[in-house]
Order: structure tokens, then sequence, then C-alpha cells
């Protein structure tokens, strides 16, 4: 097969931008990286898509859309346009330089066990704007078919662990709203979300002091870790239940605040709770793989927080973990490449998601092809 240069567009659960990464690909193998590129939300914006995700927690018809979320879906689409458009300028590229985006739009809600899953962005309105094919709704034909609808990213992990010389089997992190891992030992793939990643840390810091997250990991580095908190959080059935399992950002919100005891602590101590949480459900998610794995390498944002890095690699020891910038990949924009290397797999009738992954049946393919008008 021909290699197709492909931009992927991910706004994931911790939404604070748009990443923006290039690259080309057979749908199987991974050729060239092109440059990466970021187009933050502002205050305003990330207000829209909080009262959206509120707005769409009962949601029943992933089709529906209440005021709040034909407001936040119309934005995203625009920041997304405005995302690549102003990548290509920076780029010295057009439109007729890219074959296909993949656009995976902003989760609001996933809830798997009642087969509803909703990503905000309009893959039709973006194509015409942009005169580029567009592939989105990655995850609905996976959860129509039985499936987790999640995680997505797996299949391109395991491509590019297949270029790293590195023992196996090989743990990937990604430290979004959500952390996931993937397991990796020569063609077998299983992956799961473990739990908690950054979304709770971010809004109990938002709450208790008005900034976005704990920048660098500072509060948390002077906080105290409630160790029995975190061994009740723990207690949750989710942990120990088997792969396949995905969660949305919000699913352990409540448990964690009770069981946590977040309203009798300080923004330090919540904060470093929160983050051994993160930690302690990677760690304890081992279990419920083959064997452990010789190596992890972490991407996503929780990658730039050196408290949790620090308390990750402290519960894997002595597996070795190492950041995606450590082996030469963008630590910020993986997930972005990865929604290029599916979009051109979508256009390939090749599979997205696996048993392995997101216990669907049989391997399968997904996303929706918008044309330029």
């Amino acid at each position: 097969m021909s290699y197709l240069s492909a931009i992927g567009l991910m706004s994931g659960t911790s939404y604070d931008g748009v990443d923006v990464a290039l690259l080309n690909t057979d749908g199987e193998n991974v050729g060239r990286l092109g440059p990466t590129g970021y187009r933050g939300y502002s205050d305003i914006e990330r207000a829209v898509l909080r009262r959206a995700i509120a707005s769409a927690g009962n949601l029943c018809n992933r089709g529906a859309r209440p005021e709040a979320l034909v407001e936040a879906e119309a934005l995203l689409t625009t920041v997304h346009a405005e995302a690549v458009e102003s990548y290509l300028a920076a780029n010295g590229l057009s439109p007729s330089d890219v074959a296909v985006v993949g656009f995976h739009g902003q989760t609001v809600l996933h809830q798997p066990d009642r087969h509803v899953t909703v990503q905000l962005g309009d893959g039709a309105t973006l194509a015409r704007r942009l005169g580029i094919p567009v592939v989105y709704d990655f995850r609905a034909a996976d959860v129509a078919a039985g499936g987790e609808g999640a995680p997505l990213v797996p299949v391109y992990h395991r491509a590019m662990v297949r270029m790293l010389d590195r023992p196996q089997p090989v743990g990937v992190l990604n430290l979004g709203g959500v952390a996931n891992i993937t397991y990796i030992d020569g063609e077998q793939l299983i992956a799961f979300d473990v739990g908690p990643g950054n979304a709770l840390i971010d809004d109990f810091i938002r709450l208790r002091t008005g900034e976005p997250q704990d920048a660098d990991g500072v509060k948390a580095a002077a906080g105290t870790v409630d160790a029995e908190s975190v061994n009740r959080v723990l207690a949750h059935p989710y942990f120990a239940r088997r792969p396949p399992k995905s969660l949305d950002r919000n699913a352990f919100r409540h448990w964690v605040a009770e069981e946590g005891q977040l309203a009798k602590k300080s923004a330090e101590d919540g904060a470093a709770t929160l983050t051994a949480i993160t930690a302690a459900a990677i760690a304890a998610a081992q279990s419920l793989l083959p064997r452990p794995p010789a190596s992890f390498i972490a991407a996503g944002g929780g990658t730039r927080n050196p408290t949790l890095m620090r308390m990750i690699a402290e519960r894997l020891a002595p597996a070795r973990v190492a950041t995606a910038k450590n082996v030469g990949w963008p630590a910020d924009a993986l997930e972005a490449q990865a929604l290029a290397y599916l979009a051109v797999r979508s256009l390939r009738e090749l599979p997205l998601t696996f048993p392995g992954t997101t216990g669907v049946t049989a391997p399968l393919s997904g996303g929706v092809l918008a044309r330029p008008a």
C-alpha cells in the first residue's frame, strides 16, 4: 500500500486544547513523523465545554443535542478548523498536501454499559471548511457492536513500539484525563482504562485555587499523601475487574471525593492524595496483565507533572519508566498522531479496535468519512 499524509486532531478528556500532528502511513507501518502543533482553549471556551459535559450526563440518545451541546459542537468544530488552518500555514502546507484528517472531537459522555458514547464535532462541516476529507466518530461502531469504544490508540502504540529496541512486554501509559495502559508483547495487544488520570486532579485544583491544573505538580509535592484514602479508593470493584473496560472522565468523581475525604483536605494534601491514586491505579493494573511489563513508556499531559511521574516510577519499580520524549515520541501529540493513523486505517477498512482492547467480538474498523462538498 502507498503511504498517505494524514493530520490527526485530538481534544482529550482534560480539554485543555487541540493537539495537531501529521504523519505518513499506509495504515500498518509508520513513516515520517511530521511537525506537531497546538491550539489551546481559552477560559471561556473551557467553560462552554464544561457546560456541555454537565448537560450530557443523562443523554440516552447519542444523536440528541441539547442547547449546551449545540453551542459546544459549533465551537469545537470552529476551533479545530482554526487549529488546522494555522498548522498548515505555519508549516508551508496546503490542503492538497493532506489526504485525510482524523478528527476525534470532544468526548462529553462515555457509558458503554448503556451503549452510549458521545464525541462532539461536526466532521462534515470541518471537511467543507478545510477542503480535506475528514474521518470522525471513531468510537460509535465499536460500542454499537458491543465493545467498550475505548481505548482507541493501542494499535498505534503497537506500530510505534515495533520501531523500538526495548525488552518486552512493553506497557504504554497514556496519562490524560483518564489513565490507560496498552500492553504489547510481540503481536499480543491488551489495553484498558486503569482509572483516573489528570481530570480529578485538575478539577480539584480548579475548585480550590482557580488554577486550571497543578502546574508541575507543585501542590502535590508540598502535600502529604493520605495512604488510607488511597486504599479506600482502590477498593472500588472497577480496579479488580478484568478488562476490557473503559471509563468516563467523571466516573469516579463522587467515589473519590467521599472515600478520599477531599473536603477535609488542604489543596496540597488533596492534590498529593489524588496524584497517588492515579499512580496506585496504574500499578494495580499490572495484576490484570499476562505478566508485568519489563518497561513502560509514558505519554500525555501527565508526563509534565514530575510529582506524578515520580510516584508512578516508585510504584512500578524495578521496571523502568521512560517518557515518550525519552524514546523519541512526541509526548503531547501521540494521540493526535494516532488519530491520523486511525484515519488512514479507516479509509482502508483496517481494524481500529480488537477483542483485547475494547472487548468487541472480532477486529473491527470504524469511523465516518466526510468528503468536502
